[in-house]
């Protein structure tokens, strides 16, 4: 009986993670990486087994495990260049080992890159990571390629994008990813022509996968800036009309399944609109984007000058403004002595300023407004088609949709209002509680 709890306890022992022994003083410190295998830019023309990142404590290999697939916490970490398979990632405690699926090939240059994240066994998490570039025996390269990703949805910088460039013609891919601000700098690279992908890694496995929001720009040889790279949602298909719904009394907006062609101008001739039964055309007079219709046919509301400003506002707003002068008067004082008390420091670190969208290209839309010169009827059924209409792929095509007008419900007037309220003369008065019964009965 004893051997078979010993055995069990053995099990149990085998299957539990590795810890920190209790006791002693906490541990705040990220892992460090103390040294590699290779060492980074060397010529290793006869390199076999594994590349190694050796760390001066034990780190986590993560809750999700390596197959293969990507999907492993450490596989996550790693992005080894060239290679279209996962690489084979092991954690061997105070070391992280690498080597490709298909083993090291000759005359390659090989570029492995440890993330930023890796963590200890009290998840003390890394902020910074390591590269290591090798040869295989073909010369140690110099080139960067440097540029940014932009999300072309948002217009704003995409952070921690996958940027995979692909060197022509022996289509040889190194990724990297990019920084907080959507900038990136990797290398060094062989020379040669690249095809440099920016992409929205969604399910983080380090590699471009279909229906990914991406794009590519070509790089010429001797060239390493990219520039901006704008992603968007490929596709093949043309744009289909998503919804028809009126705008105004004189036009029709229409949504489109796909982001339209920002750089495209647009004519009356790609609209028709016919009123049912008949088929009856009605006259287009424009095809618009929503911000130019707005601009060109909607008014600005004018400012009532006649009425005077109310009293209790202007005082609310006074009071509001005295409040946050007050509080922000006492934040600033509190913030100078919490400065003044930092040993070494007499001032506080500048705060980091949000960017805003950037402007380098025009922002994309879905949505289109077909100017009409006959108002549209309430209650009418329409049938409109858009030909010519390309999106965001360049792809053009056809889509035709129906659409009905709601039916308008009269608006009560004050006159009305008054005439329904009136009394009327010719219903009998009820009777007055002071009057005597008597003179009630005659």
């Amino acid at each position: 009986m004893r051997w078979l709890v010993a055995f069990a306890l053995l099990a149990s022992l085998a299957c539990s993670r590795i810890a920190e022994p209790p006791g002693g003083p906490p541990d705040v410190a990220a892992p460090i990486i103390i040294g590699t295998i290779p060492e980074s830019t060397i010529v290793a023309p006869a390199f076999k087994g594994d590349a190694e990142f050796l760390f001066n404590e034990t780190v986590s290999e993560g809750s999700s495990p390596n197959f293969g697939l990507g999907t492993g916490d450490l596989e996550r970490l790693i992005v080894l260049s060239p290679t279209k398979d996962v690489p084979v990632v092991s954690w061997k405690r105070s070391r992280i080992t690498v080597h490709p699926k298909e083993g090291w090939q000759p005359n390659r240059v090989y570029r492995i890159e440890l993330l930023n994240g890796l963590m200890d066994l009290r998840t003390n998490r890394s902020k910074t990571g390591r590269v290591i570039t090798f040869t295989t025996g073909a010369p140690i390269p110099t080139r960067f390629i440097s540029g940014r990703v932009v999300d072309w949805g948002t217009s704003r910088p995409s952070p921690l994008a996958l940027v995979d460039a692909l060197l022509l013609p022996d289509s040889l891919s190194y990724r990297t990813t990019a920084d907080s601000t959507g900038r990136f700098s990797f290398g060094p690279l062989p020379d040669g022509e690249f095809v440099v992908a920016g992409a929205v890694d969604q399910n983080r496995n380090n590699r471009l996968d279909s229906r990914e929001v991406f794009d590519t720009i070509r790089l010429a040889a001797g060239r390493d800036t990219v520039g901006e790279i704008w992603m968007f949602k490929h596709d093949t298909v043309p744009a289909r009309i998503q919804a028809i719904a009126k705008n105004d009394s004189m036009s029709i907006m229409v949504t489109f399944s796909q982001q339209l062609n920002p750089s495209q101008p647009f004519t009356p001739s790609q609209a028709r609109v016919r009123l049912l039964p008949d088929s009856t055309d009605i006259e287009v007079e424009a095809v618009v984007t929503e911000k130019l219709y707005d601009s060109l046919y909607r008014r600005p509301a004018k400012p009532d000058s006649a009425k005077p400003p109310d009293s209790t506002v202007i005082r609310a707003r006074a009071d509001s403004i005295a409040k946050a002068d007050s509080v922000a008067r006492a934040d600033s004082v509190r913030r100078a002595v919490e400065a003044a008390r930092r040993p070494g420091r007499n001032q506080l670190p500048p705060r980091p300023v949000a960017e805003g969208p950037l402007t380098t290209k025009p922002p994309l839309f879905d949505r289109l407004v077909v100017r009409v010169r006959q108002a549209l009827t309430s209650g009418s059924k329409y049938i409109v088609e858009m030909s010519g209409v390309e999106s965001v792929s360049r792809v053009a095509g056809r889509a035709i949709q129906g659409f009905q007008v709601p039916v308008e419900k009269p608006t009560v007037t004050d006159s009305t209002a008054k005439d329904s309220t009136a009394k009327d003369s010719t219903r009998a008065k009820p009777p007055d509680p002071k009057t005597p019964p008597a003179i009630r009965r005659r």
